[in-house]
């Protein structure tokens, strides 16, 4: 058995993206400098050939790495799903710091996906783990490098 990958729609479409740039602008462009590099003479002493190989190299890595998650994708339709009012992976989720009545906002994404600039966390954070499966109104206590901390669950939308 696979182990699927969580992806929200907009986390797989732009993995998509990046994968068509990767093939169709940026592979072209490497190979196009690889040739270019080869004309000037001596491979062993030429650096623009061994920085466009080594290019190629991450390039190629990177395509490799994308078709993977895709292909291992669970692509996760939030919008599509009712609204129980339980934190569950792509939905948004407000809470309160019940200790300083700090409010914060998090969307639980899938690895790739997460920048917590952008209030996107990962399904993996410790802060995500602690809040999936728990409602409204219910109190959840996540454990911080400061210690724990109690968070109120004041809001579950699914954008």
């Amino acid at each position: 058995m696979t182990n699927l990958i969580p992806m929200t729609i907009r986390g797989a479409e732009k993995l998509r993206q990046e994968l068509k740039e990767l093939k169709s602008v940026r592979r072209p462009r490497i190979i196009l400098s690889i040739a270019t590099a080869r004309a000037h003479g001596d491979l062993k002493e030429n650096a623009e050939y061994h920085a466009a190989r080594e290019e190629q190299a991450f390039c190629e890595g990177r395509i490799k790495d994308i078709e993977k998650k895709l292909s291992k994708s669970q692509i996760i339709d939030i919008t599509a799903l009712t609204n129980n009012g339980r934190v569950i992976f792509g939905s948004t989720v407000t809470i309160l710091n019940i200790k300083n009545n700090e409010q914060f906002t998090y969307q639980i994404v899938g690895d790739d996906e997460a920048n917590f600039k952008k209030n996107l966390i990962s399904v993996n954070s410790p802060m995500a783990r602690g809040l999936i499966g728990k409602n409204v109104n219910m109190i959840t206590t996540i454990r911080a490098p400061s210690g724990n901390i109690d968070y109120r669950i004041l809001q579950v939308e699914y954008l």
